[in-house]
């Protein structure tokens, strides 16, 4: 039964989550605008673009022996500061050296964040003793519509661009300043992980269709984060608020798909729920390719946002089924994630740069599709199951 502190951890991870989509969109979507600024290729573009998710697995691994010493609580509050300290001073920054540091250290910091905010999601989900993964995942995307929404707005007041990155992350900061301090503590961690000890060490095997699908998913996911204003305005010929309306669009629908995911996976299982989650994101990302006018093309982001919203969720719920060794799972699915998103963004870059930012869709398409193959393996394990009830009925 959680406590009011188990609470106070939930309301403050929530925050974690959201201020993390809030900064993420912030700089996502004002690519086109840092592009501009720099006179950047789209080749030029695609390294910057390359560098987070490289830098972001770097401080996703270090995250992990700090936050085995310290706690993910400490590690979760300085690397989220970081966070809101780099996007704002991206806004600012006119050198393009500046450019690629802060994408690194960025990129640094995400990963970090990253890393610690799943962590305590977990230890609130032990605490619960039932699934709200997905509920972080909701707030995060309630975040990143805002940054999204925050940039739309500050293009149409014609606001300059260091303030139009500036005052969202402040707001991030200031909630990161007062909600963090009540996430849990290394020993209030610890103490939620005691009645999984003993479970067995978790094999490669029953991960590897969760691993891909979140490396796939977050090719699709990259294509639209990091091309979505690209192709708004290259593909189309968009301009002023509508160029970021695409990706508010996307993180809108993803939020709604997201609020009944728990009862649409509780009604007909994680493997069908997953499965049609694919093949919609999939036809979405193909309305991206086809798309004929603005319009078409926005209602096609968001049917991606609705096919990709169940699926990354899922992921970390499977892999958290697989006993006492959830946390190394949970750890290798997150790793994927970066993997997807390096790919996506070089593959999908590099299509733009040498053929056109419409067809740089194709490959996120297909593999996307791929998710359906592989949703199978989000299917409980029933012998899995019978084991932990049998362990549970013994330490009874």
């Amino acid at each position: 039964m959680p406590t009011p502190r188990d609470r106070q951890a939930r309301v403050a991870t929530w925050a974690a989550f959201f201020v993390q989509g809030l900064c993420f969109a912030t700089l996502l979507t004002h690519v086109i605008d840092l592009q501009h600024r720099f006179g950047l290729s789209d080749g030029d573009l695609t390294l910057v673009l390359l560098l987070v998710p490289v830098i972001a697995g770097i401080g996703s691994v270090v995250a992990a022996p700090l936050a085995a010493r310290y706690g993910s609580g400490p590690v979760l509050r300085i690397s989220q500061l970081g966070v809101c300290a780099v996007v704002a001073l991206s806004g600012w920054n006119t050198e393009l050296a500046g450019l690629y540091v802060l994408s690194a250290v960025f990129g640094l910091f995400v990963g970090a964040v990253d890393a610690a905010m799943n962590m305590q999601a977990v230890a609130v989900e032990r605490r619960y003793g039932m699934s709200v993964l997905t509920g972080f995942h909701a707030v995060w995307s309630v975040g990143s519509m805002l940054g999204a929404g925050f940039n739309s707005a500050f293009t149409a007041l014609g606001m300059d661009l260091g303030w139009s990155f500036s005052i969202p992350v402040a707001i991030g900061a200031a909630i990161s300043a007062i909600m963090l301090p009540r996430l849990y503590d290394r020993d209030g961690e610890r103490a939620t992980a005691q009645a999984a000890r003993t479970a067995a060490r978790v094999p490669w095997r029953p991960i590897i269709p969760l691993c891909l699908a979140m490396a796939f998913l977050y090719v699709g996911d990259a294509a639209v984060s990091n091309y979505g204003t690209v192709y708004m305005e290259s593909a189309l010929s968009a301009s002023g608020w509508l160029v970021p309306f695409a990706y508010l669009v996307y993180q809108a629908a993803m939020l709604l798909a997201r609020v009944p995911g728990d009862f649409a996976v509780r009604r007909y299982g994680p493997a069908p729920v997953v499965r049609v989650g694919a093949v919609i994101a999939a036809v979405g990302t193909l309305g991206v390719v086809a798309a004929p006018g603005v319009l078409v093309a926005v209602l096609s982001f968001g049917l991606i946002g609705i096919g990709l919203s169940v699926i990354a969720p899922q992921s970390f719920s499977a892999a958290g089924r697989l006993g006492a060794g959830a946390e190394t799972a949970i750890a290798r699915v997150n790793m994927f994630n970066y993997v997807g998103f390096l790919v996506g963004a070089a593959v999908v870059g590099t299509i733009n740069d040498t053929v056109d930012a419409r067809m740089a869709f194709v490959p996120a398409a297909v593999v996307v599709a791929l998710i359906v193959p592989l949703a199978k393996g989000f299917q409980p394990d029933p012998e899995l199951t019978a084991q932990k009830v049998r362990g549970s009925e013994g330490q009874r």
